[in-house]
């Protein structure tokens, strides 16, 4: 089992930044490609952004393509969402996720395995 707590979620106002943090616990986390998703009010689960377990590849959606980054620091089990340029479109949950593989570009939210239990964040106009 791999335990996921998110944290770094908050109010910002539009152009505004925020990092969202995902502390992994319970098995190697160098062992686990990561993602992050995003799920709106009514809407369905979507994929943000991936990283590979060594971090040298990472794919990203286009809605935030240019403003968001990820990354991922395997000597403190965590992964980052660095958000910039926030719009008020951005609003919703924030999930991160783990699929344990040594491989790249998972951005379908059944690709992966553990689950954190997600950070508002809201971005106001």
């Amino acid at each position: 089992q791999v335990q996921l707590v998110e944290s770094g979620g908050g109010l910002v106002q539009a152009g505004g930044s925020l990092r969202l943090s995902c502390v992994a616990s319970g098995r190697t986390f160098s062992n686990y490609a990561m993602g992050w998703f995003r799920q709106a009010p009514g809407k369905e689960r979507e994929f943000v952004a991936t990283i590979s377990w060594n971090g040298r590849s990472a794919a990203y959606a286009d809605s935030v393509k240019g403003r968001f980054t990820i990354s991922r620091d395997n000597a403190k089990n965590t992964v980052y969402l660095q958000m910039n340029t926030l719009k008020p479109e951005d609003t919703a949950v924030y999930y991160c996720a783990a699929r344990l593989s040594l491989g790249m570009g998972y951005k379908d939210h059944d690709e992966y395995d553990y689950w954190g239990q997600g950070a508002q964040v809201t971005v106001s106009s």
